[in-house]
Order: structure tokens, then C-alpha cells, then sequence
């Protein structure tokens, strides 16, 4: 019988945290519900369990490194950081401890979008730059919540379709440290490390699928601190602004707005010595999220930033329809009622349900749009919803793989798509 005990610390109640083999070594574990799934090389141990309510990812991690992390994303979280959701630690004896976290669904390992339809969709270099976007995103929050990584790299984010763009979430914060804010030593510190884990992830890929179109990626990661540099002085940098000239502080605030970043507060303060009452202008945000706010509340549907913009772009084009179709003004909340009665819940509807999980579901609902956007530039005129929806099914979405979880496509190869230390 066995002397190994083991304990557990969770935030919430779910089927994963009773499993009665904790006892064992994970990498001994004999289970039917084991998935192999796309995942990065790492230094630990990681197994994935799929179960009814979802797909758990286990990592070991020695001494007290699982609660650590544990409680760093939880940290994360609560500053509204895309980082994976976590569930629970559990405390082993005579062995490693095991973080649980759970898969993040329609998420895409970066190997799997040169592989994919994202590499045949676009030529390589824009794939790579929109992967860039996402990454210099991700590390300029991280570091505005004031927390440094250490560690990042394709390897340990995982990237979700956003309305044509990426979005990237932090999955492995094992490296991680969290301060009331980071000096300028500690940002650069962290983007070398980037830097040079991004190139060798973009020379791994290029090697490993035979990519020769793209750009150097010793070039890629110059460009990848530019657009972090110029992202992080956009929310940080003081303005100079005259009195009479308000309407530098309202372009500002849209600038910000149009990146997806709520302006909390504005402070304005007048520089003394100065003639004609010249002012500096700081702008205080918030999580991004602005976008996504506005359509949860519009709607109840969740999405993220870029999705959302789009969405609420849609719900706009409606009113304006509605509007001219009624001869008279309606209420925002009105249309956007109607909108998701009228168009979006049905469009939902309509898809087959065999095909459910091949794209996330308001992503599908943005792919028709480009779809009918295409359809009508081909017919010169538009072609309608319906007609668009009918093309999609029959004509694109058959074809694309399933995402909701990406398996690995040789269980005994080490790819390494989904990154976890």
C-alpha cells in the first residue's frame, strides 16, 4: 500500500480536482482519457485529461514552483491579463506538485497557423506580422500591470482568432515575477529575452515546415520592438498640450479607445514657466477591453477586442438599415436587440451541428461577413446574409479543421504546440 499522500488547493469546484491517481507519477499515468494534443517541448512533465466539462492540462512542477505559478495567474486574472484559466494545485508528497489548468478552447499553438489555413489564407510575412501585433500587445499589458515574465516566447502563449487579427494569451508564467510597476531595466530585460526566444521559434517553424518565403527572423524581432516601443508610448508617454487645444486630448482618447483600451482618467497639469498655458496631458488607462465592454453590454455576448469592434460595426450598419427601412431614429439597445434576434442568433443557428467545433462561434459569425463581402465585390452588388451564410457552409467551412481543441498530429513526435515551461 501506498505511504504517498497527497492535498489539494483549488478556486473552485470542477471533475479534474478528485482524480484518485494523484499518487502516481504523471508521466506513469495509464488512462483512456489521456489526449494528445499539439503542445510545445518543455522542461516538465505535462499531461492533458479529457474529461466531460473540458480538457485539463497537468504540469509538474517541483517544490513550491506550482503554487507559485498558481497564484500568479490568479494575480492576472483578476487584472483582467489574457492568461489560461487556472484550477487548482495539488501538493504531493515524495513527488513533484501538479499545476491544473484548464485548455483554453479554439486556442492555436503558433506551428499550427503556418500549417493551417492561416499560412495559405495570407502569404507568410503578413502571418508573421499579425503574429508580431499580438505578441508586442500581449507583452505591453503584461508589463503595464507591472508584471515581468522572464520566460516569453511563441512557445509559452497561445494565439485565438480575433476577427482577422490575433489575440495571444499567457499560458506558462513559471519565470514570472509581479512588482508595483517595472523599471525601464526590467522591460528591456524582458524584451531581449523575446526577442530572441520569438526568432528561434520563427527559425524553428521555418526549419521544421519548410517555410522559405518568410522574412528574416533576425529582422522580424527588430520590427517586433518597434511596434512595442511605439504601443507603450501611446498609453504612457505625457503629451504637451496648449489650452486651447482640447481637442488634442479628445483625439488621444480615441486613439487609445481604437486600441481597444479604456481611459480610466485624464490628468492635466499646467507646466509652470511656461507662456500661452502650455499643459501636459497624461491619460490613465485601464485593461483593454473597451470594444468587448460595450458589445457584452449591447448584447451579452462575449468576445474579444477586435471581434468585438467589428460586431458592434455590424450592429451600426443594422441601426442605419433599420432606421431607413422604419423612416425613424432607434435606440442603440433597440437595434442591438434586433440585431441579435435577427441576424446573429440565426446565423448561429444554421450552422450543421458536426461542424459546431471547427471555429469559435462569433468567429464564424465575422467569417460570413467576409464572405459576403467577397461574394458581393464578385456580383457587384450586395448579396445578402442568406446567400452568403449557404455559400459558407457548403463551401469553405467543410474544409476547415476542427479548433476547439488542437490534437497533436503525431502523438509520438514532440512538436510542442501548446507551451507549458
Amino acid at each position: 500500500m501506498s505511504t504517498r499522500s497527497w492535498s489539494l488547493i483549488a478556486r473552485r469546484s470542477a471533475p479534474i480536482l478528485m482524480e484518485p491517481d494523484w499518487v502516481t507519477p504523471l508521466d506513469e499515468w495509464d488512462d483512456p482519457r489521456l489526449v494528445e494534443v499539439a503542445r510545445g517541448t518543455h522542461r516538465h512533465v505535462v499531461k492533458f485529461l479529457a474529461l466531460d466539462d473540458g480538457v485539463y492540462a497537468l504540469k509538474e512542477l517541483p517544490n513550491d514552483d506550482a503554487m507559485r505559478e498558481y497564484r500568479l495567474l490568479g494575480s492576472m486574472t483578476q487584472d483582467g491579463l489574457p492568461v489560461v484559466e487556472r484550477v487548482g494545485v495539488v501538493r504531493r508528497d515524495h513527488l513533484d506538485d501538479v499545476l491544473i489548468t484548464r485548455y483554453l478552447d479554439y486556442s492555436l499553438p503558433y506551428r499550427h497557423l503556418f500549417s493551417q489555413r492561416w499560412g495559405t489564407m495570407k502569404n507568410t510575412s503578413e502571418l508573421v506580422f499579425k503574429l508580431l501585433d499580438a505578441m508586442a500587445l500581449l507583452m505591453v499589458r503584461v508589463h503595464l500591470r507591472g508584471y515581468y515574465w522572464g520566460d516569453c516566447s511563441l512557445n509559452n502563449a497561445l494565439l485565438k482568432r480575433d476577427g482577422g487579427e490575433l489575440t495571444a494569451y499567457v499560458v506558462d508564467m513559471e519565470t514570472g515575477e509581479h512588482h508595483p510597476s517595472l523599471t525601464n531595466g526590467q522591460r528591456e530585460s524582458d524584451l531581449e529575452i523575446t526577442e530572441m526566444n520569438v526568432a528561434g521559434g520563427l527559425m524553428d517553424v521555418a526549419a521544421e515546415l519548410g517555410i522559405d518565403d518568410g522574412p528574416d527572423p533576425l529582422e522580424v524581432v527588430t520590427e517586433l520592438r518597434h511596434r512595442y516601443e511605439r504601443l507603450w508610448d501611446e498609453l504612457t508617454v505625457e503629451q504637451i498640450v496648449g489650452v486651447n487645444e482640447r481637442y488634442k486630448i479628445d483625439q488621444r482618447i480615441r486613439r487609445l479607445n481604437d486600441l481597444g483600451f479604456h481611459v480610466d482618467e485624464v490628468e492635466v497639469v499646467p507646466i509652470e514657466g511656461s507662456e500661452g498655458g502650455v499643459m501636459r496631458m497624461r491619460a490613465l488607462v485601464t485593461e483593454r477591453g473597451h470594444h468587448a465592454g460595450e458589445l457584452l453590454n449591447l448584447t451579452g455576448i462575449h468576445a474579444q477586442e477586435n471581434q468585438a469592434r467589428l460586431m458592434l460595426n455590424d450592429i451600426n450598419s443594422f441601426r442605419s438599415w433599420a432606421e431607413s427601412d422604419a423612416g425613424r431614429s432607434i435606440p442603440r439597445s433597440v437595434a442591438a436587440f434586433r440585431w441579435l434576434n435577427e441576424v446573429f442568433e440565426p446565423m448561429q443557428q444554421a450552422i450543421p451541428d458536426d461542424m459546431k467545433d471547427r471555429l469559435e462561434p462569433v468567429e464564424v459569425f465575422l467569417e460570413v461577413l467576409r464572405h459576403k463581402w467577397h461574394l458581393s465585390e464578385q456580383e457587384g452588388h450586395d448579396v445578402g446574409n442568406d446567400i452568403a451564410l449557404a455559400s459558407y457552409i457548403d463551401t469553405i467551412l467543410p474544409d476547415a479543421p476542427t479548433e476547439r481543441v488542437v490534437v497533436a498530429d503525431d502523438p509520438e513526435l514532440e512538436t510542442g504546440w501548446i507551451g507549458f515551461g
